[in-house]
């Protein structure tokens, strides 16, 4: 396991050592009432998450007190290899609904795509505006070794956690100021406005105001993000609105006002497709705006993500984004894949089946750490109960190989420990392309475990990427 604090000959990294001395010289007293001051912040701000297997239950997100440092130089070849991903999967999905070229050039297999629930038929022959279907991309990271950072999954439809990036780096900035005194930590805070810019660089063809209307479109409180809706709203300062807020009228969309009618330009959506609009969709949904996928069409609003995008997160679909890379960009991929084998193949299959107790097996649409297996960690029955499921339906599930995450020193019962790790950074693609350089750091709380999850026992950290 690559340790991110100590060297091979248990040396402290250079980046490391301040950070270091700094643990040095807390007593165990004030890591208990550090640790009680993140909670109370957490808790006071409602950052909660929603327990997968109770839909009423939502806990306080556990908070590690000790960063996650990045180089510059480490976060070069991150951030430009995300930002090279970002690009390829936006092209993949503008070419996927207009020219259909990876087909014709026989990469993509067609029904690999075509028959997927997430593909929008009804996004065919449809660009939005400068072709950016997914404006917000979340990539998500693993690391095995110093150079060696491993793509796990992409997040093109609606990405989520950058509430904790923000407020990550906020409660450490006002608990220990000092260390970025003598840190040359670059900055996250300005994601709200660069994320606002980005948006309103994607108006529609039919808005004639320079400076777009923007709102944040959520399906109500009881989703289990609606804490980021209403803090990412009052960042970039604009309404956060639900269904009832907003009507169609002669092919644009408007807000209801204490002044009136106010159009709107820009729908940051943080709604699934399904319930987007009870017309186009599911004509039961009660969170969706009836008509607002015709003024889509017509160039009256842009909605970001773009209906139809959620097709890029499947997991059987990521397997060839290095080879969109090659095709779209002429490209050579920055950052690798993980050795994936589809199960749909006989072929693979037959591996997958003969060595599944070495692998981890997961669900094309899942996310969230659910659906899978842990080859090495299951039991034997868990494990027959999946072999099961794969000779069922073997095209619902994808294999990997279980690699060992990186460990970043982490507090536990006020003693520092080695947790394994995962990076979130989130990509903006608008009139220009960036990174905002941080993300979301997962850490796996459990001695030993593999799942950073907050719904499965994860926890979070500040990700510093320090300044060259």
């Amino acid at each position: 396991m690559f340790d991110e604090m100590y060297s091979e000959d248990a040396q402290i990294r250079q980046h490391y050592l301040q950070v270091n001395s700094w643990l040095r010289t807390m007593s165990s007293t004030v890591i208990s009432q550090k640790n009680y001051e993140a909670e109370s912040h957490f808790k006071r701000i409602g950052i909660t998450f929603s327990v997968k297997d109770d839909d009423m239950s939502e806990r306080i997100i556990p908070f590690d007190l000790i960063p996650r440092i990045l180089t510059n130089y480490e976060w070069s070849k991150i951030e430009k290899g995300v930002i090279q991903r970002s690009k390829a999967l936006n092209a993949f999905l503008y070419d996927i609904y207009n020219n259909g070229e990876i087909f014709k050039a026989g990469i993509i297999p067609e029904e690999n795509i075509l028959k997927k629930d997430s593909y929008d038929q009804s996004m065919i022959n449809f660009s939005p505006p400068n072709k950016i279907y997914s404006p917000i991309v979340g990539v998500d990271l693993i690391r095995t070794g110093k150079d060696d950072f491993y793509v796990l999954e992409d997040n093109c439809r609606t990405p989520s956690g950058v509430s904790y990036m923000l407020e990550n780096r906020e409660i450490m900035m006002k608990m220990f100021p000092d260390l970025f005194h003598s840190n040359r930590v670059l900055r996250v805070d300005d994601y709200p406005t660069r994320l606002l810019q980005t948006l309103m660089s994607l108006a529609p063809k039919k808005c004639e105001s320079s400076v777009p209307t923007v709102v944040l479109l959520t399906p109500g409180h009881l989703n289990s993000a609606y804490y980021e809706h209403t803090f990412l709203s009052d960042q970039m300062g604009i309404e956060m609105v639900e269904a009832q807020d907003l009507f169609v009228e002669n092919d644009f969309l408007y807000m209801k006002t204490v002044d009136g009618p106010k159009k709107i330009d820009v729908v940051y959506r943080r709604i699934d497709d399904d319930y987007l609009d009870p017309l186009a969709y599911n004509p039961n949904s009660v969170i969706g705006v009836p008509g607002i996928t015709h003024v889509y069409k017509t160039g009256g609003v842009n909605i970001c993500s773009a209906p139809g995008a959620g097709i890029a997160d499947d997991k059987a679909v990521y397997i060839y984004v290095p080879e969109m890379i090659k095709f779209y960009l002429g490209e050579t991929p920055i950052l690798d894949n993980v050795q994936t084998w589809r199960c749909e193949r006989d072929d693979d299959l037959k591996y997958v089946l003969e060595n599944i107790d070495e692998l981890v097996i997961k669900e094309v649409d899942g996310s969230g750490g659910h659906g899978m297996l842990i080859g090495p960690k299951s039991t034997k029955q868990e494990i027959e109960d999946f072999s099961s499921k794969l000779k069922l339906h073997p095209e619902g599930y994808i294999a990997q190989p279980t690699l060992d995450l990186s460990s970043s020193p982490t507090l536990i019962d006020n003693e520092i420990s080695g947790r394994r790790v995962d990076l979130r950074p989130f990509c903006l693609l608008g009139e220009k392309v960036q990174l905002c350089p941080g993300g979301l750091t997962r850490v796996a709380l459990g001695k030993g475990s593999y799942i950073v999850n907050s719904s499965q026992g994860g926890g979070v950290k500040d990700t510093w990427v320090l300044a060259d």
